[in-house]
């Protein structure tokens, strides 16, 4: 995970957990922030995850536009929800006429 040294010495163990997972999620796939939540041992953090994804610096290196809403839908994205639907479009993920992610599940990374 690179962030500036600035930057990562303010994230907590939690914030740099949560990147770090983002990181390993590959091109063309997607979690929920719910999932991700599970898979750094917090299920019910589902908040904060998207608070730690805010923090990520990154966005190259570390992919956050491939975390999703529970339904299918964009969440949040630090450069706004226009250009993470254009990344994700250009990995392949197929979308809705209402910016769902179309058969969402088929795209679900798992840890």
């Amino acid at each position: 995970m690179k962030q500036s040294p600035s930057n990562i010495n303010k994230l907590t163990n939690f914030e740099k957990r949560v990147l770090e997972k983002v990181s390993e999620i590959p091109r063309g796939r997607v979690v929920t922030y719910k999932i991700l939540a599970g898979a750094v041992g917090r299920p019910k953090a589902v908040r904060a995850v998207g608070n730690a994804l805010n923090k990520n610096l990154s966005l190259i290196k570390i992919p956050c536009q491939r975390v999703i809403r529970s339904d299918g839908e964009l969440g949040g994205y630090r450069l706004g929800s226009r250009n993470k639907l254009r990344l994700l479009e250009k990995e392949g993920i197929k979308f809705s006429g209402q910016n769902k992610v179309e058969f969402f599940k088929k795209f679900i990374y798992k840890f």
